[in-house]
């Protein structure tokens, strides 16, 4: 018997959807309203293939939420929303309470709370998502799919910081990762395009976008990850600095007489793409500019290259070898020249690309050599499919 499921990822002023036909994994329908809590908001829905967009006044998620499901009616998407039998919302931080996707209960909606502080722009906005479905269709469960369950499996040595050890003791200061949907994704879809069980390789996996984080795979489960105990560790992003040194901080804060909390907020909004680049935090944007002879466009590049170059070298030796480095996301599957650079500074471990093969945006495909040491891949990801799965899997729909 198929059912309809809805995958959902809000965000403090927005709410993607997409509704799926379960089994078998059909898009029905997908969307997104922005702006929420503006009078100039809008709600974009995909109907028969094509996309309907409006702008108006939508005071908060409820009403956005309200509105959705009465889009469904009225352009005959469902014929009643009973037919909706599962929702499954993306949870940016699960931390150190779970390492896999649960059914909501009060005790969980409590934790996803006590976590707010870890991820104080997503989880608050994850819980008015969760609360504005259950009041729209009561009765219906709702599933929570954690981006940090899957690094959960980290080893001691991975996740821990060298810190005074109370502080993980009282406060959980640790590497938690995210975008650990993602990577579980293209690592389960890089395992069947090879034709092997995910649990055979060794993967390393590249989630691309103006968030950006790699993971290492082994036997299917993470070994480590680049982003930290928030998504600021790591590489650096669209406006994320990645790593530095600490000392970074008190050093500006005395500077510019800036507090901890602000400094640390440029760090996040102000740097990465847009901080060195001074141009924009969109790769296509600083390509061109590069392409116009903007060298500071270039560097804000070539850095990021560089780092994701020097963690996959670093899992390389980790792992003991990599059978497979797959690139996703909105870079990641999208941008040849990232991908060329990335794998140009790998040419040590003997992996290459197919110059011609890695000049497609969105594709699933096979891009290495038939000689290079290492297959890569560009997958596509799609987190919500894995919501969709795991709600079918969790609500005991059948």
């Amino acid at each position: 018997m198929s059912v309809k499921v809805m995958a959902v990822n809000a965000g403090s002023s927005s709410l993607k959807f997409k509704l799926f036909e379960m089994p078998a994994e059909t898009v029905i329908t997908d969307g997104v309203v922005e702006r929420i809590g503006l009078e100039d908001a809008y709600f974009t829905i995909r109907v028969n293939g094509e996309k309907k967009k409006q702008v108006l006044p939508i005071k908060d998620h409820g009403v956005a939420v309200q509105m959705l499901l009465d889009a469904l009616i009225s352009e005959h998407i469902v014929n009643d929303i009973s037919e909706i039998k599962g929702v499954g919302h993306r949870i940016v931080q699960g931390g150190w309470y779970f390492d896999d996707s649960v059914l909501v209960d009060d005790d969980v909606i409590k934790k996803i709370d006590e976590l707010c502080d870890l991820a104080p722009l997503h989880n608050p906005a994850h819980l008015i998502g969760i609360r504005a479905f259950m009041n729209a269709l009561p009765g219906v469960p709702n599933i929570t799919v954690f981006d940090t369950s899957f690094h959960q499996s980290m080893d001691e040595e991975s996740f821990m910081y060298a810190i005074p050890y109370e502080w993980y003791e009282k406060y959980h200061i640790r590497k938690y990762g995210a975008h650990g949907t993602s990577h579980k994704y293209v690592a389960n879809r890089c395992a069947a395009l090879i034709g092997k069980r995910v649990e055979e390789l060794k993967i390393v996996t590249c989630h691309l976008g103006n968030g950006a984080s790699l993971c290492a795979i082994e036997d299917g489960k993470c070994k480590d990850t680049s982003m930290g105990l928030t998504p600021l560790e790591g590489i650096p992003m669209g406006t994320r600095s990645g790593n530095l040194d600490p000392t970074v901080v008190s050093y500006i804060c005395n500077k510019l007489n800036l507090n901890a909390t602000e400094v640390v907020n440029m760090l996040n909004k102000k740097s990465g793409y847009l901080g060195v680049s001074g141009v924009s935090n969109d790769s296509r944007d600083l390509e061109a500019a590069m392409a116009a002879g903007n060298d500071r466009a270039r560097l804000a590049l070539d850095i990021q290259y560089k780092r994701i170059a020097d963690y996959i070298g670093s899992y390389y030796v980790l792992l003991g070898g990599i059978d497979a480095i797959v690139f996703t996301a909105g870079i990641g599957e999208n941008s040849p020249r990232c991908r060329q650079q990335v794998i140009r500074r790998l040419g040590v471990l003997g992996v290459k690309i197919d110059e011609e093969k890695n000049n497609v945006r969105g594709e699933e495909i096979l891009i290495s050599t038939p000689d290079s040491k290492i297959k890569v891949f560009i997958i596509p990801t799609d987190e919500e499919l894995v919501i969709a799965r795991d709600v079918m899997r969790l609500a005991h729909i059948k």
